[in-house]
């Protein structure tokens, strides 16, 4: 069901069955020319009223599917930032190690192949580490809005 109004006169509302179509809107004229015959249109209209003038009225989409949708990303956000904060915190202290494990190619100190190849093998989990954690930092950032949106669900909920 389609219903459309006229900039003249919005409080009259004219039903038409289907979509807004050029085919829908021939037949909303015919139910207005049927209203001004009957006299009970209060306005009269000028030459030339075309069905393109005439305005769709669209019924406001529920907010609660909006809400919804919102409360459903929340949820996604934070999972996220849980998944993140665990590997962040999984690969810390290897990453610790390794870091400190690097000023010895800054000092004197003679260095072994099996240490270089050892820190080789370090800094992919470093690598990982970093941006795990940069990833979680951002994550976080994000999830502050999520927890919010939440938080005001669940407030309206004691309502």
């Amino acid at each position: 069901m389609v219903q459309y109004t006229l900039a003249q006169s919005p409080e009259v509302i004219i039903n038409v069955p289907g979509k807004d179509s050029a085919k829908a809107r021939e037949k909303a004229m015919d139910q207005l020319v049927e209203l001004m015959d009957s006299g009970e249109l209060p306005t009269e209209l000028e030459e030339g009223f075309s069905p393109q003038q005439l305005i769709e009225v669209k019924e406001p989409k529920l907010q609660t599917a909006t809400d919804e949708d919102a409360i459903t990303q929340a949820v996604q956000v934070l999972n996220h930032l849980a998944t993140l904060k665990l590997k962040v915190q999984e690969s810390r202290s290897e990453a610790l190690e390794i870091r400190k494990a690097i000023d010895v190619l800054f000092s004197d100190e003679p260095v072994s192949e099996e240490d270089v190849s050892r820190l080789k093998e370090g800094f992919k989990v470093l690598k990982n580490y970093a941006q795990a954690n940069l990833r979680y930092r951002e994550a976080r950032a994000q999830a502050e809005n999520a927890r919010k949106t939440l938080d005001e669900a669940l407030a309206s909920a004691d309502k």
